[in-house]
């Protein structure tokens, strides 16, 4: 061996010595080994990149937890390869709320979102889903949610005849407050100069 290629490879044993721990294992990850990376990287992020290049992905599932949301998007990846899609769907939703330009993150939250079985119910014919009401041992609750005087309907009744006959009869006020409402709008952004006074 040449002296150069002595002093060469004493000074790359100088620099894994100076490096420690942490820059052997970093090292050894883009070396392309993962599983000793994993046992020598002390940072959770990086530590997670190697257990899932290692194909422990519980363990790199961990270890992202730990890291916060800095490891949303590799979350999101650890949470699909251990089976649990509609949490990794909502870390790939946060992902995109971030950025919506990301398309990786799109791309794998469609691959989630097809591992999903849909939520499906039963219609009532009424548009809305069926439910089957539980009246409690003491009695319907009625009583209780009338204490403020308001019916249990008001504001989230049906368009129907008795409905349209409560109206006010009066097809001009809706229109008043309408422009009132429009001219309010107009002086508050400053379109609408404001009504000139008596100059004298």
């Amino acid at each position: 061996m040449t002296r150069a290629a002595l002093i060469l490879i004493g000074c790359a044993l100088l620099a894994l010595a100076l490096a420690g721990r942490e820059g052997i294992g970093k090292l050894a990850l883009v070396a392309g080994l993962p599983g000793p990376a994993a046992r020598l990287i002390e940072d959770p992020q990086i530590r997670g990149v190697a257990l899932y290049r290692a194909g422990d992905h519980a363990a790199a599932d961990l270890a992202f937890r730990e890291a916060g949301r800095s490891a949303t998007y590799n979350r999101g990846l650890s949470l699909a390869a251990t089976g649990n899609y509609p949490l990794a769907r909502a870390y790939f939703d946060a992902v995109l709320f971030a950025n919506p330009a990301d398309s990786e993150a799109r791309d794998n939250r469609a691959v989630v979102d097809a591992l999903i079985p849909p939520v499906v119910g039963k219609g009532n014919e009424a548009g809305r889903i069926a439910v089957t009401p539980v009246t409690p041992p003491d009695g319907p609750p009625v009583e209780k949610f009338n204490v403020l005087g308001k019916p249990l309907d008001a504001g989230r009744r049906v368009a129907d005849a008795a409905w349209l006959a409560a109206l006010p009869d009066d097809p001009g006020e809706f229109l008043r407050l309408r422009l009132a409402d429009e001219h309010l709008r107009r002086l508050s952004i400053g379109l609408t100069p404001p009504e000139e006074g008596d100059p004298w």
